[in-house]
């Protein structure tokens, strides 16, 4: 009898999209951090990241060891995206 759950993609397929700089990436993971966003937008390491909601646009500089949850798809669910701070 053939089961009915879901199945999941491979923990390398991507499943989640991360808006950095209103450029979309794919990433295989449920949290990332400042660094990883960086490396992935081809930020500068000396500029801090934006956290910013779509939905009711404010914004959140993330602390470096500050991990971020992010969801799955493309648009469900609270909208995220970030940007590099200011000096």
């Amino acid at each position: 009898m053939a089961s009915s759950a879901p199945t999941r993609p491979p923990a390398d397929h991507p499943t989640y999209e991360i808006n950095i700089e209103g450029r979309l990436h794919d990433w295989n993971k449920p949290t990332i951090t400042p660094a990883q966003i960086r490396q992935l937008g081809d930020l500068p390491d000396d500029q801090p990241v934006i956290e910013i909601n779509f939905r009711d646009n404010t914004e959140h500089t993330l602390p470096e060891e500050e991990p971020v949850e992010v969801k799955p798809g493309h648009g469900f669910g609270k909208k995220i995206g970030f940007k590099r701070g200011g000096r």
